[in-house]
């Protein structure tokens, strides 16, 4: 899985926004705590607008908040209102991916691929993020030594 810059600065910036306590937080500050760019971030944040993940406020006293809690929003929801569905196949949902021949049981990886991400993206949430907190399937995959090394 690639994870895109969109979906990353936006976590990020979320996450900014979950250990805020409900402040509002301007985008500067969300772009400088996470030493994001400004203009790419806006840009962001009005995707997250439009998903009903933040609220903003305009003038001098405004900015972004969390328009639910933290622990209501899992890291899924966030890349899915960045980039869509969590796993696609040439732009596709995969159950929508049909093969022939020697290739007809790939579906059944892509189908296997997408439940392994939501098994982990729809458990964990930002508050679980910014908190430390994290699933227990997210310590038990992250502490396997393998799973450290690239190939």
């Amino acid at each position: 899985m690639q994870i895109s810059a969109r979906a990353d600065y936006a976590l990020r910036a979320l996450l900014t926004l979950a250990a805020s306590d409900g402040e509002l937080v301007k985008g500067e500050s969300l772009a400088t705590a996470q030493d994001l760019p400004l203009r790419f971030l806006e840009n962001i944040l009005t995707d997250l607008r439009r998903s009903g993940l933040v609220a903003s406020r305009r003038g001098a006293d405004g900015g972004y908040q969390l328009c639910r809690p933290a622990g209501e929003i899992t890291i899924a929801m966030v890349i899915r209102a960045t980039d869509g569905p969590l796993a696609s196949v040439r732009g596709r949902r995969p159950e929508d991916a049909a093969y022939e021949g020697a290739a007809k049981h790939l579906q059944d990886v892509w189908i296997a691929v997408r439940v392994s991400l939501r098994r982990v993206l729809e458990e964990v949430t930002l508050a679980d993020v910014a908190g430390g907190n994290l699933p227990s399937i997210v310590c038990e995959l992250s502490q396997d030594q393998d799973a450290w090394v690239a190939r």
